[in-house]
């Protein structure tokens, strides 16, 4: 009986011990929140099932829109004081040889209403097609000359144009723009001008399909940038920006976001030519791909002496064939167009990567010459002969002008 009355007392005396130490948390407790004043997050409040509301729809997110299809209101289309078209490639394309369709739509490669020029699907030219006349063309190629021959100025002499030939050598510096198969491109432009802003001429390599005319490639580079070449030898060019030719002053070139397709041009090889039947037709192509080949053509090399080559052959041969193999097919029908109007002669068959040409059957030689010029000159300045002279009566003199002469050799 002891032992029982002393195990109740122990446990009266433990409980009480609890009660006390709980009743102390809670005057602890609830001095912090009277001190702190602290409120529960939401999360631990107790909510009733009822007031719950339902969590805020997520918005879905908008439409993804490309950049060049955004919403273009309060810009203004960018303007361009050039007086010329703007073509995806100046040396590749011709004015006079006319498209017979469109690959694409009209989709101007400059974007939507970021230029105030039409786009025809071929160029955008500089005087609207509804609206212009001859005699607008006539004024825009006037606007052309003055202002090349403004910023030109005083031409170079002699030792001007060595001193600016020397400092754009390879050795000299490694600033240079390459002229590919495109040709002269038309953010080939910008790529120039920015070039001038560092230095007063350019290196420019020409290889490829454009290196068959030299010659276009030359006048074009002048027409649209409103440079001189002052050097040429093979395809290696040196354009001077000019006298008065101010960086800041600088045109406005708006760049081609993209590459625009090709227009459908006529078929270069036909069923028949012309004046032959359909059996001389085969029978010629058969004795086209076994004739000797005059030349075989390197990948992106510089052919700038082929057309001279074809010519000579003409002489002898009433067939010529010419080795391709390695180049992309685009690339020798393009050379197969140019060796036609430059020649002149007859396509005869593109087949087994082979360029095949025919004289004709009533061949004149060309009045220009046929062998291979080494050099030609550019540019006749009577400056330059003066100082040549000049120089020559002081004993310091320059034994030619072979620096501004370009060599088709190389």
């Amino acid at each position: 009986m002891l032992r029982l009355f002393s195990r109740q007392k122990n446990q009266i005396l433990s409980l009480s011990t609890t009660r006390h130490l709980l009743s102390t948390t809670a005057a602890a407790s609830s001095n912090l929140y009277s001190k702190y004043s602290f409120v529960p997050p939401p999360s631990l409040k107790p909510q009733n099932p009822s007031s719950t509301q339902s969590p805020p729809k997520k918005q879905p997110k908008p439409r993804y829109r490309p950049p060049s299809s955004l919403d273009r209101t309060g810009e203004k289309p960018l303007q361009s004081k050039l007086p010329f078209d703007f073509r995806f490639s100046y040396t590749e394309s011709s004015t006079d040889v006319r498209p017979i369709g469109l690959r694409e739509p009209k989709y101007s490669p400059f974007g939507p209403g970021k230029l105030d020029r039409v786009w025809t699907g071929v160029c955008a030219p500089v005087v609207d097609p509804k609206v212009g006349s001859p005699e607008d063309e006539k004024t825009v190629e006037e606007k052309r000359r003055v202002a090349r021959e403004r910023i030109q100025g005083e031409p170079l002499t002699n030792a001007e144009r060595k001193a600016l030939v020397e400092r754009c050598q390879r050795h000299k510096t490694k600033r240079q723009v390459n002229l590919g198969r495109d040709g002269l491109t038309h953010n080939m432009l910008n790529d120039i001008h920015n070039n001038w802003k560092h230095s007063e001429a350019v290196r420019i390599k020409c290889m490829g399909v454009p290196t068959v005319d030299m010659k276009n490639v030359c006048t074009q580079l002048e027409d649209k940038t409103f440079g001189k070449i002052i050097h040429r030898h093979g395809g290696l060019l040196v354009l001077y920006r000019g006298r008065n030719y101010h960086p800041k002053k600088r045109p406005v070139i708006p760049l081609m976001l993209w590459k625009p397709h090709e227009p459908v041009y006529p078929r270069l090889i036909k069923t028949t030519i012309d004046g032959l039947s359909i059996e001389e037709t085969k029978e010629m192509r058969k004795r086209g791909l076994a004739v000797p080949a005059l030349t075989k053509l390197a990948k992106n090399g510089y052919y700038g002496s082929l057309v001279p080559m074809v010519r000579d052959a003409f002489l002898t041969e009433e067939l010529v064939r010419i080795d391709c193999k390695g180049l992309q097919k685009s690339d020798y029908k393009k050379i197969g167009c140019k060796l036609r109007d430059l020649v002149p002669c007859i396509l005869v068959t593109f087949d087994k990567e082979q360029i095949v040409v025919w004289r004709g059957q009533n061949y004149k030689p060309s009045e220009d010459g046929f062998f291979l010029t080494e050099r030609e000159p550019f540019d006749h300045s009577g400056n330059d002969l003066d100082d040549h002279e000049v120089e020559n009566q002081n004993g310091e003199g320059i034994t030619g002008n072979s620096d501004y002469y370009s060599g088709d050799s190389d």
